[in-house]
């Protein structure tokens, strides 16, 4: 079992111990125990069907162990509440074309859970969405249904809603894919900033082995099966008092 070197005031975060799971007769992941804990930005690089986006499913409550026991902030996963203290980017979003949500309304969907889904937006959650909408590129097509943009116009739009509520953990699974180079660095500058400087922790699978190994390093802290897990931890003292996205990007 990986324990990342940090500091003892450093909470865990994500706690998996002895997860396994099978897909019918297959063995996807086998007895895997690992660590996350607050500050750390973890890289997850593997090759195709390693398990990967198995793991963040089961992490974000969408699949179920098969064997073992996640625990998220110090509760067992079935106790788990706090749901928005998590923003999550699956590997993949499709809509049907007629899907009746504008990029603005899903963008704010990340700041919606069970205390306020029937709350009225207010101006600083509207100017949240303002913040998050251009530090993707996006504010120019808010007003258009999500259905009816390209795949990677999509992504961004889904970047922007994990990042709105400034989650303490932020899960990405393949988060550049489909979107140009440019969208690509400044998405990256843009997380590793707030690694450094806020006090956000990243969990991110990708297939990009240069910028994973850019900021984390190139040897892994610790391998199962065919995934590998990267480590980085921020010991940053002061968080940064901005709390506009866009700054980072300044």
């Amino acid at each position: 079992m990986f324990t990342p070197i940090i500091d003892d005031c450093h909470q865990p975060v994500v706690e998996l111990e002895q997860i396994s799971f099978s897909y019918r007769d297959q063995q996807v992941i086998s007895d895997l125990s690992f660590t996350v804990k607050e500050r750390d930005f973890v890289g997850i690089i593997g090759s195709n069907g390693a398990g990967k986006s198995t793991l963040m499913r089961m992490i974000v409550g969408l699949l179920p162990a098969g064997a073992g026991s996640i625990r998220l902030f110090g509760q067992p996963i079935r106790k788990f509440k706090d749901w928005e203290r998590i923003g999550y980017v699956p590997q993949k979003n499709s809509f049907n074309p007629l899907f009746p949500a504008t990029v603005r309304e899903v963008v704010l969907s990340g700041l919606y859970n069970n205390k306020n889904l029937f709350r009225r937006v207010s101006k600083s959650q509207q100017k949240q969405c303002d913040d998050a909408l251009e530090v993707m590129g996006i504010q120019d097509i808010a007003g258009k249904r999500i259905g009816e943009l390209s795949g990677g116009q999509q992504q961004r739009a889904f970047l922007a809603r994990a990042m709105i509520n400034r989650p303490d953990l932020l899960i990405l699974d393949e988060p550049t894919v489909g979107i140009d180079a440019k969208t690509q660095a400044d998405f990256f500058e843009l997380i590793t900033h707030m690694h450094e400087h806020h006090h956000m922790t990243f969990l991110m699978v990708s297939h990009d082995m240069g910028m994973v190994e850019s900021y984390l390093g190139k040897h892994p802290k610790q391998q199962n099966g065919n995934i590998n897990f990267y480590v980085r931890h921020s010991h940053e003292i002061q968080n940064c008092e901005e709390r506009d996205l866009q700054h980072s990007l300044i």
